[in-house]
């Protein structure tokens, strides 16, 4: 076929190169061609059992339809820019396959509803994907948290050392993100889960097509109710970019803090040398260009949802071609996450933490304070605002001495207030602070162990 099928002959000259340039997507479309010969053979299947094709020419088209995937994924077939898309594209090949009968396939649909059933098949199936490498990350979090359930690290607020915690805590934080994630995309899928094949124009058709029929043969828990919807509708575009936008910026939270963690300020962590790099001049450098890129690509998926957000504001109904942006940003960002998962899958998996250096960070600072308060509030019976004020003023005394409050005296810590013993020692231990916090979801050991169990039976 040497003309494309969808220009019609009211067009009377040729498109234009530039027009060619700016309207081919076959770029980046040519992603859905599995998708596009799936629901292209199911509506074959629909259109001989309800007798609006004949048997023989529908078993022609369907087998046609096979070859034609089965050269794609060999390589054998070159598609073509004058075609615009990957649709268009394989209705020409079908003609060089089958002949004239290659046109009886586009009866009863337009091309409006079969890009939105293979985009949204797209989506269901690498929705998936994304949730299973979602699934690997969480599980090297979890086998982190396994064996530091009393690793003490420094928790923080405002980047300032505030509480000790530890590491098992700490990586569960990311296990809770993650969850949240695959929750949304489950829910993305429900959402999306309605078939729009033939639908049509926008207008739905005169042909008697069992749009059940095919819903059901391609996964769909049903068709679509409303035509003029279902060729307009990008909001399971949206979402699915959407949660993905928010799956990259949990990736990039927890990028900047192995980022932080591998600088020798912190020494922290060890990052593995697969996923570091050196410096062209400066012998001594390893740089964790894995995270720092990781970082990065959260720019470019947050700018993905703004821009199909923006492209989608302005459309009046149904179909424009503006739509055909959407496929670019989702792959894209598709692209963008799955390799962000991927890296700091491996990074948790192969990372080692300097654990003598995380206890002298907590040791070097006053993040017992709010222990000393409690032992005031528990034992002494004081307001909690009155032991937060004299717990301030000890502080103060303490870091004007370059000394550690547990470093200080019984004598010293009696200057504040008489009534203070010599058990107020037990709760100025890091080790002892993070074992206090027993209260549900808190950091303590045996309280972590039971949120490993919990997660594991919730995720794993």
């Amino acid at each position: 076929m040497k003309k494309n099928p969808a220009r019609n002959l009211l067009l009377k000259k040729a498109p234009s190169k530039l027009l060619e340039r700016i309207n081919s997507s076959i770029d980046v479309d040519v992603r859905l061609f599995q998708e596009d010969i799936e629901a292209s053979s199911v509506h074959c299947k629909m259109l001989i059992k309800t007798k609006i094709i004949s048997p023989k020419d529908g078993k022609k088209i369907i087998n046609g339809l096979q070859q034609i995937l089965r050269d794609i994924k060999k390589d054998k077939i070159k598609l073509d820019s004058k075609f615009e898309d990957i649709h268009m594209n394989v209705e020409a090949l079908l003609h060089g396959k089958v002949g004239p009968i290659a046109g009886k396939l586009h009866t009863g649909r337009s091309r409006n509803d079969q890009v939105v059933t293979d985009f949204k098949l797209w989506i269901k199936k690498h929705s998936q994907i994304i949730d299973d490498e979602i699934k690997k990350l969480q599980k090297a979090l979890i086998r982190i948290a396994k064996r530091n359930t009393s690793t003490v690290m420094p928790g923080y607020t405002h980047l300032q050392i505030a509480q000790p915690v530890s590491l098992a805590h700490h990586c569960l934080a990311y296990v809770e993100m993650m969850g949240r994630n695959r929750s949304r995309i489950s829910d993305c899928i429900k959402r999306l889960n309605e078939s729009p094949l033939g639908a049509g124009a926008l207008a739905g058709t005169s042909f008697p097509i069992d749009r059940k029929m095919t819903a059901r043969l391609l996964g769909f828990s049903k068709p679509t109710i409303n035509s003029i919807d279902s060729v307009s509708d990008r909001d399971f575009a949206i979402e699915f970019i959407f949660v993905l936008s928010l799956t990259g910026i949990h990736l990039s939270r927890l990028a900047e803090e192995i980022i932080l963690w591998s600088s020798q300020h912190f020494n922290f962590v060890e990052l593995p040398d697969e996923l570091s790099t050196g410096s062209s001049i400066m012998p001594q450098k390893k740089n964790p260009d894995g995270a720092e890129l990781v970082r990065a690509n959260a720019s470019s998926v947050i700018s993905n949802l703004n821009n199909i957000l923006s492209l989608l504001k302005g459309l009046p109904l149904s179909y424009s071609k503006d739509l055909q942006d959407d496929k670019r940003l989702t792959f894209n960002t598709y692209d963008n996450v799955l390799l962000g998962l991927q890296v700091m899958t491996e990074l948790m998996n192969k990372i080692k933490f300097n654990k003598k250096t995380m206890l002298q960070a907590v040791d070097g600072s006053y993040a017992t304070s709010t222990d000393l308060a409690d032992w005031l509030v528990k034992k002494l019976h004081y307001p909690f605002r009155q032991a937060y004020q004299i717990t301030g003023k000890i502080v103060g005394y303490a870091n004007s001495k370059n000394k550690s409050l547990s470093n200080m005296s019984l004598k010293e810590l009696q200057k504040f207030d008489n009534n203070i013993t010599s058990d107020i020692f037990r709760v100025l231990s890091p080790l002892n602070s993070m074992k206090s916090k027993n209260s549900l979801g808190g950091s303590a050991p045996e309280t972590v162990k039971k949120s490993i169990q919990y997660v594991i039976k919730k995720y794993l």
